[in-house]
């Protein structure tokens, strides 16, 4: 019986260089958010943040990779993708500091703006490829979906608006799912 290899020491080093780099984006945002900070907080050099990660940019842009892990619209009923996206939305706001981070640098610095872009363009325009009645209208429909649901991440979770924060997880489905709806499978409006 082959037992699993140890980790490498160079894995925990990366995973905890990661670790930081995420809380620190996230409580800090980029322009302040320092090599010499994360290196601190993951307990090692800062030597070793730019050996793996090569500068600032290159650790932002692998500490902040996510995947959306968006719902397979297979096996959602049409009628029904709107509050499917949204309430994964909110899921993945309330589970993941790592949008959060993502979303602050993206608003204060070039490299993170071009980050959210690159994940809204790979992952949610496929989405709205495979809704929309018409596959060419998929980029500016992704779009407006996104203004919502960036929107909403904005005042509630960066900027944390007293009355986005007051809203109920229901009372935000109950507004934006027929909008995020109508932007993905209504029929063009002009």
């Amino acid at each position: 019986m082959n037992a699993s290899p140890a980790p490498r020491r160079s894995d925990a080093t990366r995973n905890a260089i990661l670790a930081a780099a995420r809380e620190r984006f996230a409580t800090d945002g980029y322009e302040r958010a320092t090599i010499r900070a994360i290196a601190k907080d993951a307990r090692i050099d800062p030597s070793m943040v730019m050996r793996y990660y090569g500068n600032k940019e290159g650790l932002f842009a692998a500490a902040v990779a996510l995947d959306l892990r968006l719902p397979d619209l297979d096996t959602i009923p049409r009628e029904e993708i709107g509050r499917a996206l949204v309430t994964h939305f909110l899921d993945l706001w309330e589970e993941n500091e790592e949008l959060t981070a993502v979303l602050r640098v993206g608003v204060t610095n070039q490299a993170g703006a071009e980050r959210v872009q690159d994940i809204f363009r790979d992952q949610l325009l496929p989405m709205a490829q495979q809704a929309c009645p018409d596959p060419g209208q998929a980029p500016a429909r992704a779009a407006l979906c996104a203004s919502q649901l960036l929107g909403l991440a904005l005042t509630r979770y960066v900027l944390r608006f007293g009355s986005a924060l007051a809203l109920t997880r229901e009372e935000i489905l109950a507004w934006l799912t027929p909008t995020v709806q109508r932007y993905l499978t209504a029929p063009d409006p002009a």
